[in-house]
């Protein structure tokens, strides 16, 4: 049992990492709680620029409906109008469907066949992701109710804390690491990580930020590593290579780089947003005093358990995304039962969690809806088609850079797809051109993981942030772009030494 006194000590194991003024800062309860997980506050003059950036972005989308017709590069004109009132601070929902407004003028899709890529997109694997945000926010609750998420946080606190703020990032960046690379799926390792981990952090003095940063460099790391990743198996059939060579081709180095860079990364990143009121309320850190919960060790041990079984059964049986769909649940209520709460309080537990994440799924459904309208519009295939018998009469090196720039800047979220069409358009020529199957490898890694850290939010990104409780984008894309930046100087630097 960890008594009330004793809980409100946990400080002591974390002396060394923070001041004691940061453990846990006063926070405005109404202001970190709000129905809408994406909601940020923005300058009247923000907002003016915001409104008229929106309004420009549909009249060039009208514009562009006029003198085009079929692909072009006016299909860009979406994404980047999503990104650019994404990262000034409009509400995420609102932006992307400007953004699909946008879309639907250019491509002059009727009322009919949006609400029919409406529904479409509700079966898609990025709302998927949404979906699998909100179950995971479910099992927090479950976790806080039932005393289990006191028990895991004091016990991490006590083997990580009291060793310096390096070692407790290291710490989550490792258990998202390991459990995303063992699960094949970012988002729905971390919607299982997080209601251990944001506890962990945010008594240690850790912003929503860090902690967002720490969870998703961590996961990204993990999915690079991940064997049984869709993305990852369709690289190493295109590149014919095995799974110890995938690795040490392309995702070792990736891996190594995104922890190694990732610790000064978050560790700025604290210091940045600590004076911004970024900080954690006590509320979403699970403080509930396990003694009124006889059940809590049981509960705890249960969780854990069936947390091991799923990672094992997943990682056996190559469960894709889809897998937390059901693992999430089975998590909660094995947990709510071994904690001994009744049917009623454990559903009402799994109902209150989850529906602090519905504009989550809102969002993520809308975020569908707006990719498939960018697949309509098709501008990567007007890139392929016009440019690509010029890169028949440039050098391996040259090749290889074109290919994974192309494949960077592709549609986030689907990645496996974008790795088979990569390999069907260029696999032949750089073949012919004498790219071995090492450097293909780095093309082809390149080409469906950098666009994870940047230069635009995606589906993992802003699934991160939001299972961190974290509002604030532009830090996230910081963090990726931080992180980007030495990725791409060492993969360009040996494809440089590999297609001499």
């Amino acid at each position: 049992m960890v008594p009330k006194n004793e809980a409100s000590q946990t400080p002591q194991y974390v002396s060394d990492t923070t001041r004691p003024n940061e453990i846990l800062p006063q926070v405005d309860e109404e202001t970190q709680s709000s129905s809408n997980a994406y909601e940020q506050e923005v300058s009247k003059g923000r907002k003016q620029i915001i409104i008229g950036l929106a309004i420009t972005g549909i009249v060039s989308a009208i514009v562009g409906a006029f003198v085009t017709d079929g692909p072009s590069l006016w299909g860009l004109l979406p994404i980047l109008l999503y990104s650019a009132l994404a990262l000034l601070g409009m509400d995420i929902v609102i932006a992307t469907v400007v953004a699909i407004t946008a879309g639907a003028i250019l491509g002059k899709v009727g009322v009919t066949d949006i609400t029919t890529l409406l529904g479409e997109s509700l079966g898609d694997q990025i709302t998927m992701i949404g979906l699998i945000i909100m179950l995971g926010s479910g099992v927090g609750e479950v976790l806080k109710t039932t005393g289990a998420a006191e028990r895991i946080v004091s016990g991490v606190m006590r083997v990580f804390g009291s060793r310096g703020k390096v070692t407790l990032i290291l710490g989550i960046m490792m258990a998202c690491l390991v459990l995303v690379a063992s699960l094949g799926t970012l988002v729905g390792a971390i919607a299982i990580a997080a209601p251990i981990l944001i506890p962990v952090a945010g008594r240690a003095g850790y912003t929503r930020s860090a902690t967002a940063a720490m969870m998703f460099v961590g996961g990204c790391a993990g999915l690079a590593l991940a064997p049984f990743a869709g993305s990852n198996i369709a690289i190493m059939e295109a590149a014919e290579v095995s799974y110890l060579e995938y690795l040490l081709y392309g995702a070792g180095p990736i891996a190594i780089i995104s922890i190694v860079v990732g610790v000064p990364v978050v560790l700025w990143m604290q210091k940045w947003t600590k004076f911004k009121n970024d900080f954690y309320s006590e509320s979403e850190l699970g403080y509930v005093e396990t003694s009124e919960f006889r059940n809590a060790g049981r509960a705890t041990t249960f969780f854990l358990l069936a947390l091991l079984i799923s990672v094992v059964y997943a990682t056996i049986a190559s469960a894709g995304t889809a897998f937390p769909l059901l693992a999430l649940p089975a998590l909660a209520v094995v947990t709510g039962i071994a904690g001994g709460k009744p049917v009623r309080e454990l559903l009402q537990a799994i109902y209150r969690g989850c529906s602090s994440m519905v504009s989550i799924f809102i969002f993520f459904w809308m975020l569908g809806a707006l990719f498939k309208i960018i697949d309509l519009l098709a501008p990567f295939d007007y890139i392929l088609d016009t440019y690509g018998k010029q890169l028949e009469s440039t050098s391996p090196f040259v090749f290889t850079i074109i290919i994974a720039l192309l494949g960077w800047v592709g549609v986030p979220g689907a990645t496996a797809a974008q790795v088979v069409l990569l390999d069907k358009v260029f696999g032949s020529l750089g073949s012919a051109m004498g790219v071995s199957a090492a450097s293909w490898t780095v093309v082809l890694l390149f080409a469906s993981k950098a666009d994870t850290y940047g230069p635009f939010p995606n589906g993992n990104m802003m699934g991160v942030m939001g299972l961190a409780r974290s509002k604030q984008l532009k830090n996230m894309m910081i963090t990726g772009w931080l992180v980007l930046i030495p990725v791409t100087v060492t993969y360009f630097t040996m494809l440089f030494f590999q297609t001499r």
